[in-house]
């Protein structure tokens, strides 16, 4: 058990703030000054958020950014679960009148990325959301399925989620959905990444080539782990398709597809998924 978690229910709830604050200052200070650590790098055991070099997989969506999801330096961009900034880094040598804001639900993260990038960026925000979260906030105040972004309509040009589907159930995704089509501009984009089931991606888990294999749910999700359904959740194609219709929101083809299951030709881990927003028009003909 990490002695922050020991000590910090001791310290009075006015206090709290600073004492993260000095808590980062002492983490950054000694592992970029003592250690010799990459100044952007968080300390270990920080909001870990999955396997991979943290500038390496950062570097790797900032290509899909910029190909598939044709970003611009002067993009508003939106990430919703920004975790510690790892998509964030590359990011600030590239938006250049456009402007950048993360949000997650690990306060810890957030805390991070302001002291890192907040001092050194004017143009990066980083926003906590209390929601709650099996994985990652259990005492969250508010539900994925309600909870409201807080920007204003058509305010991004650029919305990304980087394994974040992958870790939520039906209404909470599809009550994102709403939300990331709301923020969106027209002509914007949105990235997001899912464990996707297909036909090829079932029969990779029936022969044993998946890093993971998920069991059925009622044919709308399926899990992992059923004790922990959270920890990894994965969606039928089919299923997502008909929730981005509902949401105004049109699949630009073709799907990237990923490695997870065993497929040789994957493109990242995860299936990629790129879409824009519907006019009022085409969301009626649809």
């Amino acid at each position: 058990m990490r002695i922050s978690r020991v000590i910090s229910p001791l310290v009075p709830g006015p206090l709290r703030g600073p004492a993260r604050q000095l808590r980062n200052f002492i983490s950054y200070e000694f592992g970029v000054r003592v250690l010799r650590r990459d100044v952007f790098v968080p300390p270990l055991g920080l909001h870990p958020v999955g396997n991979g070099d943290y500038r390496t997989v950062g570097q790797e969506f900032f290509r899909y950014f910029t190909t598939f999801g044709e970003l611009t330096p002067k993009d508003r961009v939106l990430e919703i679960g920004c975790g510690t900034g790892r998509m964030a880094l590359p990011l600030t040598r590239y938006l250049d009148g456009g402007t950048y804001d993360g949000f997650d639900i690990a306060k810890p993260a957030i805390s991070w990325c302001r002291y890192v990038y907040g001092r050194r960026y004017s143009h990066f925000h980083f926003h906590y959301a209390d929601i709650r979260s099996d994985l990652y906030n259990r005492r969250g105040r508010e539900q994925a399925e309600t909870f409201q972004l807080p920007f204003p309509d058509n305010a991004f040009d650029f919305v990304f989620l980087t394994s974040v589907f992958t870790h939520m159930l039906p209404h909470a995704v599809q009550n994102y959905l709403a939300e990331i089509r709301r923020v969106m501009k027209p002509g914007g984009r949105c990235l997001i990444t899912f464990f996707l089931i297909t036909p090829e991606s079932e029969h990779l888990m029936q022969t044993g080539g998946a890093d993971i294999e998920f069991t059925g749910t009622e044919n709308v999700y399926y899990v992992a782990d059923p004790e922990h359904v959270e920890a990894a959740v994965a969606y039928p194609e089919e299923v997502v398709r008909d929730y981005f219709r509902q949401h105004g929101l049109q699949i630009a083809e073709p799907i990237r597809y990923g490695s997870w299951c065993g497929r040789k030709d994957g493109l990242s881990f995860q299936d990629i998924v790129l879409a824009y927003p519907l006019t009022a028009a085409e969301t009626i003909s649809k």
